[in-house]
This record gives structure tokens, sequence and C-alpha cells, in this order.
């Protein structure tokens, strides 16, 4: 047993010599912190109220270290390192849904399409207050995460805090978050229309392959194309990159900073843009997170597409996975991401060029009537050209149930206004690039 502490001793020193940066002026201040770290751990493990184990305060011990330090940084133990590695395959059990600490509230950065979370009506910058009734106060991200993940078919209970609203509860039922990260269309016959629901090791992959099927389907009609990134919460940095190498043609991406100045890494662009310099439109929102907003961020900074929507969700920080031999590993920030230009993403995120709020169409009428020149007095009369035509008028129009109802917008349908507004933009630009060349 004292080995084993002895040896997880050893574990800390290291991790307080790489995180914390920690530079003793001598052996004695090393051992003296030691020695500090040890009572306190004499004293938990003896005087506790109930058992607990070495496992879990040293476990805990390293999670409190880090979880201190930002709301990204966390210790993995053997399951959860386990579970992320399947994520970021595409392939997960749960709710689906991306979470981080907010002064230890659980906040949502947002669901991913198509799952329980997305159904249910989750939206991004809800607070999760509890979790079947328990308070998720006082919890770490990692405690948290694993009481929503559960077998599928299994419900969980959320109670959830969104701005404007009295706190309400929601149900979910737990199921196998299988993501397709990529799904491409055709928009009236001219518009390319690409979404990006997060970035798995199979993104680069998947957009290629559907840039390919929409030039197969538009063949010389395509006008542009929207790149939808809305409650996009990012994923793996060089599938982000590989998603903006595919319509850039040169120039850097992104850098990457450390507090080593050696450590500083820039990524470029290789030759070949896929989308043939066609006019781009860039949807975010404060959905749009880390990997999502280097995108947005690199195609913006090098006018290669306008960016519509509101501003990003502001995680420009950099997470490095350190495993821990057969302990699991640790989350570390050890950077920040820089767009082409210098930003720095943290905090602030991407703001977009054009301002547009989500909204819903409605048809506004006061009385059911539509009024127009016909219903003027002694208006004059349509000239039928031809004899046997009839004057048409236009005749009441009546409102339905489904006018008033309170329905929520589904990201890439019809009644999108954002995207609406992005493919009505792409168009103009597409005459006005037209008009230019004649």
């Amino acid at each position: 047993m004292k080995r084993a502490l002895i040896l997880m001793l050893g574990v800390m020193l290291v991790l307080w010599y790489e995180i914390a940066g920690a530079t003793p002026q001598d052996e004695k201040d090393t051992y003296r912190l030691l020695d500090l770290f040890g009572a306190a751990f004499e004293r938990a493990r003896r005087d506790y109220v109930d058992d607990i184990s070495d496992q879990q305060l040293i476990e805990s011990a390293i999670n409190g270290m880090l979880s201190a330090l930002d709301p990204h940084s966390s210790y993995l133990n053997v399951k959860n390192y386990q579970e992320m590695q399947v994520q970021t395959k595409g392939e997960f059990g749960g709710l689906g849904i991306e979470v981080t600490l907010d002064s230890s509230w659980v906040r949502v950065i947002s669901p991913i399409d198509e799952t329980p979370a997305a159904r249910a009506g989750i939206q991004p910058g809800d607070y999760i207050t509890h979790l079947d009734g328990e308070a998720v106060l006082g919890m770490t991200l990692s405690e948290a995460v694993d009481k929503m993940r559960g077998p599928p078919n299994s419900d969980v209970r959320l109670t959830i805090r969104r701005e404007g609203k009295k706190p309400f509860d929601l149900t979910l039922t737990r199921a196998i978050i299988t993501i397709q990260s990529v799904k491409g269309r055709v928009e009236g016959g001219d518009i390319g229309y690409l979404r990006i629901t997060s970035f798995t090791d199979r993104t680069g992959q998947s957009l290629h392959h559907a840039l390919r099927e929409i030039k197969a389907q538009t063949k010389d009609k395509l006008k542009g194309y929207v790149l939808d990134l809305r409650n996009n919460p990012g994923g793996l940095l060089d599938q982000a990159i590989l998603v903006a190498d595919t319509f850039l043609d040169h120039g850097e991406i992104v850098s990457t900073r450390s507090k080593r100045e050696e450590d500083t890494q820039h990524y470029n662009a290789r030759k070949g843009d896929m989308a043939d310099n066609l006019p781009m439109i860039v949807l975010i929102n404060d959905g749009s997170a880390s990997a999502a907003e280097i995108v947005a961020g690199a195609l913006q900074d090098h006018r290669r597409a306008i960016l519509i929507g509101t501003r990003s969700f502001g995680k420009g920080s950099v997470q490095t996975i350190v495993p821990l031999r057969d302990n699991g590993a640790i989350r570390l920030t050890t950077a920040r991401y820089y767009t082409p230009s210098g930003r720095s993403i943290q905090t602030v995120g991407v703001d977009p060029d054009i301002v547009v709020e989500q909204a819903r169409l409605q048809v506004l009428s006061t009385s059911g009537q539509l009024q127009s020149e016909t219903h003027l007095r002694q208006a004059l009369r349509e000239d039928i050209l031809d004899a046997g035509e009839k004057s048409q008028s236009p005749g009441s129009h009546e409102k339905t149930e489904e006018n008033n109802k309170e329905v929520g917008i589904k990201l890439g349908a019809p009644e999108d206004y954002q995207l609406a507004r992005a493919i009505d933009l792409l168009r103009g630009v597409s005459l006005y690039r037209a008009a230019q060349q004649r």
C-alpha cells in the first residue's frame, strides 16, 4: 500500500511540474509540498466519515488540480478515456449533448442533430441544474457526463434553466448516438448545402464525398455553397484543418501557441479549392465552438466566405490528451488557437459579417383578408387580352391552427430563417459576379 502511495505521489509530482509549471528553488521545497499532500491524503483516508479507496482519493486529487485550471482540463479514468476514444470515432452512447462547466454549473454548448437532446428541444446556453433530481452543483464535469450516460432506452430527467423562463424538467431516453457528421444536399437546383455537425475522424472524407455528390447533381448550374456550422461543438483539430483546406487554395489556416515559443505551430492550406472558388456562405451561432470556429475564422480572414448568423461560442483553447499508462489519461489545455490574422478566439468567439438572428417567418394579417388594388372602390379592372379568360381576385386567407402553433425551428429545414437569408445572399453574390464578368 505504501509503495502504491509513493508511486502515486511520484505521478502527482510529475503532473505538478508539467501542469502547474512549478519551479521549486530546491529539492527541499519539493519534498515539503509532497509531505503536505501526503498528510492531507492520510487524514482523509483515515478519518473520512465513509469508506473511500486510495484510488478514489488520488483520482479526485488529480481531477481537482486539473479542473481548477480551466473548464476543459480534467482527469479521465480508464472508463472515461475509453469512451472518449469511441466518441471521436463518431459513435457513442448517451443523449447527444456537448456540455462544459460554467461557474460549477453544467452549461450546454450544443445538442447534436438527430439525437435525444436535439429532439427534446435542448438549446445552446441552457444550464442543467439537476440530473434525476440530484443537483449538479459540486459535481465535476466527468461526474455529470457519467450520470447522463447509461444503457440505451433508459430514461434520465434533466432540470433545465433557460434565460427568460422558469426552470423546467425534461425526460430524455438514452440512445446509441451515431453521428453522421456531414450532410449534403442541393437547394433549389443551384445551391450546395453542407452541414457539419461535429468534427470526428471521418469528417474530412465525408465532406469530400458530399461535394462530389453535389457537383454530380448540379453539373454546371451550381452558383455556390452554404456551409452550416451552427450548433457544431467542435472535435478533432486535424479534421478542422482538413475542412478549411478543402475551400482554401493557399495561406495559413490556424496557429496554436503555448507558453513555450518553440511549441508554436502553423497549419497551412494546400493548393486546390474543391469548391472551385464559387461564392460561399458560412452559418454560425452561439453553439459553434472550437474546431467549428477555426474553420469559420480561417474562411473569414481569407475572405473566402461571408459569415452569417450570430457570434460563436468562444472556445479557442487546445486540449491535449496525455495517457497515464494503465491509469486513464488527462485532458490538459496546452495552447490557444489563433486565426490567420492573429485573432484569438478564446472567450470572444467569431463575429459574423452579417448578423442574422434566428426567426420564424409568419404571414401577418389583422383581418384574415389580403388587401390589394382590387379592393379599392372604382379600381380599374384587369385588361384581359383573351376574352375567354376571367379576372381572378384574391380570396380570403384563412388562418389555420398551424399558423398559430409554436413550432421549434429545425436547422436546415424550410422554415430555417437564417438558411433562407444565406441562400438569398448567395444567389445575389452569384448574379453580381456574373454581371461583373460581362
